[in-house]
């Protein structure tokens, strides 16, 4: 595993993004993927070590493509600027809350939790919240959580949710629309032979934050 191969690759795609140079460098993309794979298969590999739910998963389960949906963009650039892999119990497209790692020079980080439920999921974590809402609390405040993120973060409804009290003592969070949250990563750590290592501990971190969104599902 190379993490130097993917963000040589991605500075280079930064200042050439059409699809000319990309065809011409086809073969620096595919290495620059493989070291991606290589990556999310060493998480995937780790994960039975933090977080049973995950079970088991390929890293094409996990894997984002680096081509973007231009249709209703103003940004026409064809590819993304980035690589990252979602780790989650039934793959990046399952809706279930999970581990997220992004590479792109200068602004890579691991983040977790869940972007943007569609409204059944939303729901059902609101509801656990107004349940459970000093679990949670408690879950985001722990030394360990604290150590690596700083808060929940994601958009807000101005109002509070229909159906729920207004008054609540989480209300902050039930207005949320997502519920995330991220850590840089300094290209020095990055750079390190032991990443995967420093990685983990960031993760399992993130353990309890993610199994308290899924709950809501399970239930």
């Amino acid at each position: 595993m190379e993490i130097k191969i993917i963000l040589d690759f991605l500075s280079e795609l930064k200042n050439n993004n059409n699809r000319d140079w990309f065809q011409l460098n086809k073969d620096k993309y595919e290495e620059a993927k493989l070291a991606m794979i290589g990556l999310l298969q060493n998480l995937i590999d780790e994960a039975p070590n933090f977080d049973h739910d995950v079970g088991h998963l390929e890293p094409k389960d996990c894997l984002f493509r680096i081509y973007r949906d231009v249709r209703f963009s103003k940004n026409k650039d064809p590819y993304k600027i980035n690589m990252g892999g979602f780790i989650a119990k039934g793959g990046r497209k399952s809706g279930n809350a999970g581990y997220y790692i992004h590479l792109e020079p200068d602004n890579s980080f691991v983040g977790g939790g869940i972007y943007n439920p569609g409204p059944k999921k939303l729901k059902a974590i609101r509801e656990e919240i107004d349940y459970a809402g000093e679990e949670l609390i408690s879950i985001t405040v722990a030394r360990n959580f604290k150590r690596h993120f700083s808060k929940i973060e994601g958009d807000s409804l101005v109002r509070p949710p229909k159906n729920f009290d207004p008054n609540s003592k989480y209300i902050d969070i039930l207005k949320m629309k997502s519920f995330t949250v991220f850590k840089k990563l300094d290209d020095t750590i990055l750079a390190r032979e032991n990443f995967v290592d420093h990685l983990i501990p960031v993760l399992k971190s993130m353990k309890p934050f993610n199994a308290f969104l899924n709950r809501a599902f399970t239930k």
